[in-house]
């Protein structure tokens, strides 16, 4: 596994090397650094700049402590984080993300349901963007970075893929305007996405990148609102009706039947990717030694 050092642990580092242990304890911090974080982005919500600057030092800080954790306490390198395809899977997944959002307003203006009626002012934007740079950074942290990853390593990868997308689905049912039926939406269509933009690189850029782009072009540019959480106007001007299964209703389009078929859509092929890479993992009662 690429120790950092060959002495063995001693028995404290064992316990905290426990999967179980490391679950909650890498999971759980940075999930409660993602909660002090909604509350610095709330009281600065009248300071767009203010707040995308403080936001990016929590994420930076985020990574930090991930990056810690791992080195100190796995003992390996944070392969997962490597500079190494920064670039070009972030980029990657940046393209993605906006790419496949915009492709689900498009349809949904042939549709009938999506109208624009102007042009904000470009400042409009500056809110999403510290919201998708916050969210997905600490959620690819703890979801597929802590919750993913730490499960494909005793139950395989497919049974980390279905526990990440639940648990993944689950928390947004804390949002304001959340639904059953976006919850379940996310679990699979955003659940299997981002688990597989993980497997396909063994890296966490190219799913923060998807993560965040789908976010801000949701919010910063549609106007949309994002996983129940009605926020400020972006961009464009718009009117959004017609029936729930084509709008998403109050949890917003990542709970319409469009996003559902394209986002799947999109996850089954980088799944296949992944496959065809050998990434898929078995559970360890099924390895060799």
């Amino acid at each position: 596994m690429n120790e950092l050092s060959t002495a063995p642990p001693g028995w404290p580092l064992r316990i905290l090397q426990f999967p179980l242990i490391r679950l909650v304890l890498l999971g759980g911090g940075v999930y409660v650094l993602l909660g002090v974080k909604n509350g610095f982005a709330v009281k600065l919500a009248g300071s767009p700049w203010l707040a995308l600057a403080a936001l990016a030092g929590m994420a930076l800080l985020a990574m930090l402590v991930y990056a810690g954790f791992v080195r100190f306490v796995e003992r390996r390198p944070v392969s997962e984080l490597s500079p190494r395809g920064l670039g070009r899977e972030l980029g990657a997944g940046l393209l993605m993300g906006a790419g496949l959002y915009t492709l689900c307003v498009l349809v949904l203006m042939l549709l009938g349901g999506y109208r624009i009626e102007g042009l904000n002012p470009w400042h409009f934007m500056l809110p999403a963007a510290a919201m998708a740079l916050g969210s997905g950074v600490f959620e690819e942290l703890v979801f597929r970075g802590a919750v993913f990853r730490i499960a494909e390593e005793v139950f395989g990868s497919w049974a980390a893929l279905l526990l990440s997308a639940l648990l993944f689905g689950a928390t947004h049912l804390h949002n304001a305007q959340a639904t059953w039926t976006g919850a379940v939406f996310i679990s699979v269509e955003a659940g299997l996405l981002l688990a597989a933009a993980y497997m396909v690189t063994r890296r966490l850029w190219m799913s923060m990148g998807f993560h965040m782009a789908w976010n801000f072009t949701q919010s910063g540019i549609f106007s949309g609102i994002v996983s129940g959480n009605d926020l400020p106007p972006g961009l464009v001007q718009a009117t959004i009706q017609g029936p729930v299964l084509l709008t998403g209703g109050p949890f917003g389009l990542e709970a319409s039947v469009i996003a559902f078929v394209v986002c799947t859509a999109a996850g089954v092929l980088l799944l296949r990717q992944a496959v065809r890479r050998g990434h898929v993992k078995p559970p360890f009662w099924q390895r060799p030694g």
